[in-house]
């Protein structure tokens, strides 16, 4: 059996937690910013973790993640 090639854009947007939840950053963050008000931009500054249905889309991308 050959190796599955990784998705290189989900690699570099993607991070697998412990528990196995997908997280990424919201984008919007390099410019322009000043047309957002401070609590967008303190919003965006987060990690976001992807719901259940997503995963699977990325598990696809990433099959050597999980």
């Amino acid at each position: 059996m050959y190796k599955l090639k990784s998705h290189s854009g989900t690699k570099k947007r993607f991070k697998i937690t412990s528990k196995g939840k997908v997280k990424f950053k919201k984008p919007g963050q390099r410019h322009l910013l000043i047309g957002d008000s401070s609590n967008q931009n303190r919003l965006s500054r987060k990690l976001v973790i992807i719901s259940k249905q997503d995963i699977k889309i990325i598990k696809k991308n990433l099959p050597y993640a999980f």
